[in-house]
């Protein structure tokens, strides 16, 4: 997925719904060095097959695997491992459409989910470009 070029192999529809991030492998505490995981409760901006963008306050670094729980708009339950693709910091929070956050790129998930998935976007995306 080319996500600066405007490229994608996936058709992309504009979705603001909740979801949950968990990362699958601990960090460390940087005094202690203790492990532990991060859970937080974000925002989905955009949703396609292949992934979706995610804005965060405080993004996690490329590579990262996480699980991702939603609630499709529509009322269905969707789980999937993803792994952050690309990360946006943003200098002037402000502006438009130039919100923190992170690319996720679907790794995973149950089969009827993500056909459950395929067809909210075909009926919400048939007017979208």
């Amino acid at each position: 997925m080319d996500h600066r070029s405007g490229r994608r192999r996936h058709q992309r529809i504009d979705a603001t719904f909740p979801v949950r991030i968990s990362t699958i492998e601990p960090e460390r505490e940087p005094g202690t060095g203790r492990p532990f995981f991060r859970a937080s409760q974000e925002t989905c901006a955009n949703l396609s097959r292949g992934g979706a963008f995610v804005t965060t306050a405080e993004p996690l670094t490329p590579g990262r695997r996480v699980l991702l729980e939603f609630v499709l708009p529509d009322g269905r339950p969707l789980e999937a491992i993803g792994r952050v693709a690309w990360t946006r910091r943003v200098l002037a929070p402000l502006e438009r459409d130039n919100e923190a956050g992170i690319g996720i790129e679907f790794l995973g998930g149950p089969s009827d989910q993500f056909s459950a998935l395929e067809e909210l976007i075909a009926k919400l995306g048939d007017g979208a470009a």
